[in-house]
């Protein structure tokens, strides 16, 4: 019995034959033609485009420089001071002192440290035969010139007692080849006295402590430069070793 075949088996055995090889090359050569002319369709579009002339304005844009970039640089973090304060101790409140039920005895006076006033005596007594001059010249019997007289010369027998002016100590006693024997009392307060044309021997030693009327010596004839004149004492008074006048601190006679 012939069994008729259908065209599904008949397409079957087409394709298991060469009618497969067949077939693939035709769809080959169809993709192959497809693709060429789908190129020169893209190319020819293309050079139209690049035919046209560009109308417009183009605006050209200058892009700017990117900014440069800045790399922070991070300084290390100093190290936190250390204190160097030191904690004292508030001082603690003074006790309040307590009161002294007992009355204290009223302490006594200070004793007063002004020097005692000092009381000026005449050394001898006689009249003043030259007086004090400083300022101006005075005429010299013995040098027979015109020069100062920083004392004063009180006309007194020789021999005649030469006392203390005021209270002081002795603080030298000189040969003065133009005065002679010469006695200084320091009376304090800046004051010294000085005594000349003493005998040669004085009755007082340096450093010898003298009340006001004490005797220190006698009326001599020692000073060379006063030979000139009657036998007298030639007394000066000097405050902070510049020469005063006598009259000044003596009583009046």
């Amino acid at each position: 019995m012939n069994h008729k075949r259908t065209w599904i088996e008949k397409f079957s055995d087409f394709v298991s034959g060469k009618g497969f090889y067949l077939v693939v090359l035709i769809c080959v050569a169809a993709i192959a033609l497809s693709g060429y002319y789908l190129v020169q369709g893209v190319r020819s579009g293309v050079e139209d485009t690049l035919d046209q002339p560009v109308s417009g304005s183009a605006a050209i844009v200058n892009q700017p420089n990117p900014a440069p970039t800045v790399t922070p640089t991070v300084k290390p973090t100093d190290p936190p001071a250390v204190s160097t304060a030191r904690i004292t101790t508030p001082p603690s409140a003074a006790p309040t002192p307590t009161a002294n039920p007992t009355p204290s005895a009223e302490p006594s006076a200070a004793p007063s440290l002004a020097p005692a006033p000092l009381v000026f005596t005449w050394p001898v007594k006689g009249t003043i035969i030259a007086d004090f001059s400083v300022e101006a010249l005075a005429y010299d019997e013995t040098m027979g010139d015109w020069r100062t007289h920083s004392g004063l010369d009180i006309a007194a027998p020789l021999g005649t007692q030469v006392l203390a002016a005021a209270n002081g100590t002795v603080s030298a006693i000189e040969q003065d080849d133009m005065l002679g024997t010469v006695v200084k009392i320091d009376h304090g307060q800046g004051l010294v006295s000085k005594y000349a044309n003493l005998a040669a021997v004085p009755t007082v030693s340096v450093g010898d402590e003298v009340t006001t009327g004490a005797v220190i010596g006698s009326v001599g004839e020692t000073a060379a430069g006063e030979s000139g004149r009657q036998a007298h004492l030639h007394y000066a008074l000097l405050k902070d070793d510049q020469a005063v006048n006598p009259l000044d601190y003596l009583p009046k006679q």
